[in-house]
């Protein structure tokens, strides 16, 4: 240590007398049912019939609790912390009880022996609270079971956040995990002058569930050159089984401190005197034993210190009363006499070093996000808008109209620096450059004079990490703020279990009376599946929206903008969302424009409907086939079949729905956008042919309306996994989505046609085959697809 601690013996036993309290709720919270304060003998009946939860990592969490609440109160320091390790939830709720803010906000939850007995009951028991630092957790937006996002989850929480500190306990063992691993260099993007400071606290108790870590295995050495090859100054804490516990308080406050000093020098330097070198910010390395303060030994065998103490480390207490006893003795080896009295209530010792208010880490707002968001500034989409005089007969890139919203959003906020577009290393071959006009990609490491937009204090970030996107992202819009998620289609899904995890925190903490609502997460899917014909088939897969419409429907939602102005209008419309995740598929290659301003805005609302103008069904007849499309591309395709049909076989009523938000097509039953059955059937019928035109994997449709009247009708085509480099018609082509293969599949599915409209099928199956033959030959596609238009 680099400095002693000047703690006085008084404020070692206060701390010391705040960590038993927390030791004592943390493990009462695995067994105790009855007999809260241990008033007499614990029998049977007073122990959970279940024993579920994990002890192992919580005393040095909760040792971790008691020191930032001393940093806090001296400092009046504006502080969260993220609780990295897996199953820490009996220390995070014990240390919001304590505090007070888990009473303040659920009553029933108060310090008094009432709310002390609910607290160990409620933990880990059906209706209660989960095991980990759940959204039911005051002080928490990261969840513990989410292993390795933990640093990625601070850092996003600290950008724009000047005046936090955000401390951030990393377990070794999610130390090991690749987003870990990523967010180490997540340094080298936070600004000092206008972003908040991390404060990352490893802590290596030495097992997971039944393994050695290997940062605790590290000869020391190798792990101080590991962790300053990162960037940081390491700073050490280390206590052993045998350690005096005021001697190890003395050093962690010590280094605390000390960390605080350096924090607070980097940042006047940076902020006063104009410092522009990236600050080699301190961490701090807690080594401590595993399921300390718990059973060193049962039945003779190492507990305490080992990995045997991860989960419970006496079972069958219930059952054996040796157990039960040695239960009893480790529960009052914390002495809850002197940390409660007789009525529960914490004594003023053990709540000497507790800050006030909002400080307290179970009450601060930016842990409780919504408290603190701010309604986006979005201008008026007319001047973005492109004009459409009639269908079809301009062309733009819809990613580049969209990124002159973005601009003027991120003008906007420039004072209030409340928004931030992140993606891996493709803002502008997603055509969103139009940003780097009013900010530049943050980056405080070395400057080359090649180097292009790129300054210490911008709001466009990019690194090749989806990981550490996507954590940014989420520690950005939990603590209060908003953010787009650009990324190519296909590596979305690197973040599959992150997007996963983000949609059941938002759908638990909706059921939260006190968590109020936070911004969307917003992932803008571009570079997609169907002009990946350039980079080939590792880059085509349009199988996220799949995988985001299999979690909760109250929070997923997906759209399919087929043209710029739809684009904008649900842009408009996500970057208001609250409590929700969206998904937006655009492309960035030139598309026709179909509709103007106010009929995209119509469309947006509907979700899904009839383009009449493109359609030939007879009013009093209705149609004969119906032409479904979702999608850019799809709604080319489909568009150009429906003119080939109108060419070939007019006395053929079609109809052409398209569909923009993808969840219309459920149940309204299970769906907030779900359509009701007679508004489905009113688009689709319920008995005539659907051939559908869709962006993805075409299972997803039938899915999702497969319990509609007609899906015995409705016929998908989209991608099914035949991708190469080659010209974008061939990739339609390849996967039977192009617009000849749509008119071949209504002259199968409308009744009579097969016979009387054999020789317009031949030609459209002419046409594909001289397709083939064209791409290998000349490298493009065919002039008539090339060169295509909708019909004036």
């Amino acid at each position: 240590m680099e400095t002693e601690s000047v703690l006085t013996d008084t404020a070692v036993e206060q701390l010391d007398a705040h960590w038993r309290a927390l030791n004592y709720l943390a493990a009462c919270q695995l067994y105790l049912r009855d007999n809260p304060l241990l008033t007499e003998h614990l029998r049977p009946e007073h122990i959970k019939p279940r024993l579920l939860g994990h002890w192992g990592t919580c005393p040095g969490l909760t040792l971790v609790y008691t020191h930032l609440n001393r940093l806090i109160s001296q400092r009046d320091l504006d502080t969260v912390c993220v609780w990295g390790p897996g199953h820490g939830g009996p220390a995070v709720l014990a240390g919001a009880w304590l505090d007070g803010s888990y009473g303040e906000l659920e009553p029933d939850l108060g310090r008094d022996l009432a709310g002390m007995l609910r607290l160990f009951r409620r933990f880990s028991t059906p209706g209660g609270v989960p095991s980990h630092a759940a959204p039911q957790v005051p002080g928490s937006f990261h969840e513990g079971g989410e292993l390795g996002y933990s640093l990625a989850h601070a850092y996003g929480a600290a950008l724009d956040n000047p005046g936090l500190l955000v401390a951030c306990v990393i377990g070794d063992g999610e130390a090991e995990t690749g987003p870990l691993a990523a967010s180490w260099q997540a340094n080298t993007f936070l600004d000092p002058v206008h972003d908040g400071a991390v404060l990352p606290i490893l802590h290596l108790n030495g097992y997971k569930i039944a393994n050695p870590t290997v940062s605790a295995r590290l000869p020391a050495e190798q792990l101080d050159a590991l962790l300053r090859g990162y960037g940081h100054e390491p700073l050490y804490v280390t206590a052993t089984l045998d350690s005096d516990p005021a001697r190890v308080h003395r050093d962690l406050a010590a280094a605390l401190d000390l960390a605080a000093d350096r924090i607070a020098g980097h940042q006047r330097a940076a902020r006063e005197q104009g410092e522009r070198r990236r600050p080699r910010w301190p961490m701090i390395v807690l080594r401590t034993p595993k399921g300390w303060t718990g059973p060193v030994e049962v039945d003779g065998v190492p507990v305490a210190g080992t990995w045997r103490a991860h989960q419970v480390p006496l079972t069958r207490v219930r059952e054996d009363p040796a157990r039960l006893r040695q239960l009893e003795l480790w529960l009052r080896s914390y002495l809850p006499q002197e940390l409660f009295d007789e009525t529960g209530r914490p004594r003023g010792t053990v709540l000497a070093c507790v800050p006030p208010g909002d400080r307290r880490l179970g009450a601060n707002p930016h842990a409780n996000g919504g408290r603190l968001l701010r309604e986006l500034p979005l201008p008026d989409l007319a001047a973005f808008a492109v004009p459409v005089d009639k269908p079809g007969a301009g062309r733009h890139e819809p990613t580049r109209v969209l990124a002159g919203l973005l601009r003027q959003v991120m003008a906007d906020t420039a004072e209030r620096r409340d928004f931030r577009v992140v993606g891996p290393d493709e803002t502008a071959s997603n055509r969103l450059a139009e940003l780097y006009d009013v900010t530049d990609k943050t980056w405080q490491a070395e400057l080359l004079d090649t180097d292009e937009h790129l300054g210490p204090h911008g709001r466009v970030m990019e690194v090749l990490s989806e990981h550490l996107c996507q954590g940014w992202m989420e520690g950005y819009v939990l603590t209060g703020r908003h953010g787009l998620f650009s990324t190519y289609e296909a590596f979305a899904h690197i973040v599959d279990s992150m997007a996963a995890q983000h949609v059941k925190w938002i759908g638990t903490a909706r059921t939260v009376p006190w968590r109020a609502p936070v911004a969307a997460l917003t992932y803008l899917l571009t570079s997609h599946v169907w002009r990946q014909d350039h980079n080939g088939f590792s880059h085509q897969d349009p199988g996220f929206v799949d995988h985001i419409l299999n979690k909760s429907p109250e929070v997923v939602r997906v759209y399919l903008p087929p043209d710029a102005n739809t684009l904008l209008c649900v842009a408009d419309h996500v970057l208001r969302t609250r409590n929700v995740v969206n998904v937006v598929v655009a492309g960035k290659q030139q598309c026709f424009d179909w509709l103007d301003l106010e009929e995209a805005r119509a469309h947006c609302a509907r979700g899904a409907g009839i383009w009449e103008w493109a359609g030939t069904e007879r009013p009093d007849s209705g149609p004969d086939v119906v032409l479904a499309c979702a999608g850019d591309v799809p709604t080319q395709e489909a568009l150009a079949a429906a003119s080939l049909l109108r060419e070939h076989l007019p006395e053929v009523g079609v109809r052409v729905v398209n569909v923009v938000d993808i969840s219309r097509l459920q149940p309204h039953e299970e769906h907030p956008h779900g359509m009701t059955d007679p508004e489905f059937d009113a688009l689709f019928t319920r008995d005539r042919p659907v051939i559908f035109a869709y962006h993805g994997y075409p299972w997803l449709i039938h899915r999702l309306a497969y319990r509609r009247a007609v899906h015995a009708s409705l016929h998908v085509r989209g991608y099914k996994e035949m991708g190469t480099t080659t010209t974008p018609f061939d990739m339609v082509v390849s996967n039977d989505l192009d617009r000849y293969r749509l008119v071949m599949d209504v002259i199968d599915r409308v009744p009579r046609l097969a016979v009387r409209a054999a020789a317009v099928r031949q030609a459209m199956e002419d046409v594909r085959h001289r397709h083939h033959d064209w791409v290998r030959a000349h490298g493009v596609d065919l002039p008539e697809v090339a060169e295509w238009s909708w019909p004036e």
